[in-house]
């Protein structure tokens, strides 16, 4: 059994050609670190405990220390299937609008999303990757996913996740250290895939 590149290329060369000028134009801009995860607390903002998406979970604060966390914090979210899960009253926090039709222009590479979402490109552009690069894009997304929920206002502590508590000064500083490590990591995947 043989792929055939040619007809694959042929089928696909649309959604191919927006997933790479998405990675590079990703690649091409400085990452923004700091947004301390507001993105998922945004996801909760001025929602009680029953309302919230993942209900069977706790919140780590008060529905009022969870939004103090979120007004006292910059929100600028930039990934658009981030931004779309915030709750009515949050949208208006977030600096950026991002959209699916302005993904490329505010895709930045410290985005955790934007770095998980490179394990999304390499498996849609199966079998035309090597299937390591598919592997190693994975393990990059679950290593950051372990980050988004350890600081997040979920309390997962009971699950082996202990919270970044992005809402203290020390939280924000490990959070950040993480952000820029995943940063680093995501690069040479980001080429690779541009490369392919």
């Amino acid at each position: 059994v043989a792929l055939d590149t040619a007809a694959a290329l042929a089928r696909r060369a649309e959604s191919i050609a927006w997933i790479r000028t998405l990675l590079a134009a990703t690649a091409g801009r400085q990452p923004h670190l700091g947004c301390f995860e507001m993105h998922e607390w945004a996801m909760v903002y001025r929602q009680t405990q029953a309302e919230v998406r993942h209900n069977s979970w706790p919140l780590r604060l008060s529905p009022e220390e969870t939004a103090r966390t979120v007004e006292a914090n910059r929100v600028r979210c930039s990934h658009f299937d981030a931004f779309r899960f915030f709750t009515a009253p949050a949208r208006p926090l977030n600096l950026l609008a991002p959209s699916r039709e302005t993904q490329h222009a505010f895709e930045q590479p410290g985005c955790l999303h934007a770095n998980m979402d490179l394990y999304k490109w390499a498996y849609k552009l199966s079998p035309l990757v090597p299937s390591e690069l598919v592997a190693d894009a994975f393990a990059l997304a679950r290593d950051i996913r372990t980050l988004d929920m350890r600081a997040s206002p979920y309390d997962l502590a009971d699950l082996g996740y202990p919270p970044v508590r992005v809402e203290t000064v020390e939280g924000r500083h490990e959070y950040v250290q993480a952000q820029r490590s995943f940063a680093e990591r995501a690069a040479p995947l980001r080429a690779r895939l541009i490369a392919e």
